[in-house]
């Protein structure tokens, strides 16, 4: 056997980790696929059909591919959001309060605010920003002073959350009820601080799209090319070995946390400043929470979230047509329910088979360079 040299060693070997890595997603969308089949054949149905409709009904109709696109944006924020903290091995579960509680803040200061309408436009975005920071900054001063579980104070603030919202937009605090409406909104936000979009055709993409591709971006940039990834990293890997190289574990997690919450309040924006304009009380809920399992699906990884954000937004929306050709629009949410478990279970196996086999080529590098060592010698 040829020996091979260090860098063709090591070209071998992230060549490998890349196939690993696009191995384990494939895989689980597959197990997927082939368990809601079977479900979908015991309960008499045609197994393969569904895939059919959704693929095409998307494909033909150019305003769902408008909302299957900007569904991906907001869970893209959603997933950077809750990426930040899983790599300082922290559970931000309070994602969903902060961004609901950012964009209602938000939206108020925005309508109350005497300024010119790109200036209100920037003040809900900040506002947003800060709010959000602010709210898992709670969890994050409860855990580094008290011990408190990031989980539980995210989760209670969730809550705390929720009735601050429903205080906020009553009619005698900052709710406004337009004329012949039932609802009760914070105010509608003049036009000229609408966010701009993208023509599409006849419809528009958020412009938040931009805003999303330079947040991925950074994060990548920043996880990979600053000392403050690389400190984030180390202390979500190993909080000791962190801290015996100088990184402060507690300040590592306020910082962590922070960010993640001024990510969170960018996921209501695309919607409050390109769709709505203003907070009402059936504000768009539930992105935190499915932010969580893109950010599993893609490995929080820039470019793995937001082809899990894709995936997530085509299932959402592609399931509308299968009500209309009698198959239940649940299968979707199965889908999506299976991809997050097998998803776990197929990094876990690939990643340790992958493991074992870089084990074995490396040992027997190793070995065949300590045989010829062996010749020479001899």
């Amino acid at each position: 056997m040829t020996q091979q040299t260090p860098k063709e060693l090591k070209r071998e070997l992230l060549k490998e980790r890349v196939i690993l890595a696009l191995a384990a997603p494939l895989l689980a969308l597959a197990v997927a696929v082939a368990l809601t089949s079977i479900i979908l054949l015991a309960t008499g149905k045609n197994p393969f059909e569904p895939y059919s409709l959704m693929v095409s009904y998307v494909a033909e109709w150019p305003d769902v591919q408008v909302l299957v696109i900007n569904q991906t944006i907001t869970y893209y924020f959603a997933a950077l959001a809750v990426a930040i903290g899983f790599r300082m091995n922290l559970f931000n579960i309070g994602v969903e309060g902060q961004y609901r509680l950012g964009a209602c803040v938000g939206a108020i200061v925005g309508f109350n605010l005497p300024a010119p309408g790109v200036l209100k436009m920037v003040a809900v975005i900040v506002t947003a920003v800060l709010v959000g920071a602010i709210w898992s900054g709670i969890a994050a001063l409860l855990k580094v002073t008290r011990g408190v579980s990031e989980v539980i104070a995210t989760i209670m603030l969730n809550a705390i959350a929720t009735a601050i919202i429903g205080y906020l937009i009553q009619k005698d605090v900052f709710g406004h009820q337009p004329e012949g409406s039932n609802a009760v909104t914070t105010g509608e936000l003049p036009e000229s601080a609408w966010f701009p979009g993208i023509p599409y055709g006849d419809y528009e993409i958020f412009g938040f799209l931009v805003i999303a591709v330079l947040c991925g971006v950074g994060y990548w940039v920043m996880l990979n090319r600053t000392r403050f990834g690389f400190d984030l990293r180390a202390a979500g890997a190993s909080g000791s070995a962190a801290l015996a190289s100088g990184v402060s574990g507690r300040k590592m997690v306020v910082i962590a946390m922070l960010a993640s919450g001024a990510l969170a309040g960018l996921i209501g924006m695309p919607v409050l400043l390109g769709e709505t304009h203003t907070f009402v009380s059936d504000f768009p809920a539930g992105y935190g929470f499915t932010g969580i399992a893109i950010a599993l699906l893609g490995r929080n990884h820039p470019l793995g979230m937001a082809f899990g954000a894709l995936l997530w937004a085509f299932l959402d929306k592609a399931a509308t047509t299968l009500d209309d050709n009698g198959y239940e629009s649940e299968i979707s949410v199965i889908m999506q329910g299976i991809i997050v478990l097998a998803v776990v279970i197929a990094y876990e196996s690939v990643q340790r088979w992958g493991l074992r086999r870089q084990q074995q080529k490396v040992g027997a590098e190793l070995a065949a360079a300590a045989k010829k060592n062996e010749e020479v010698a001899v």
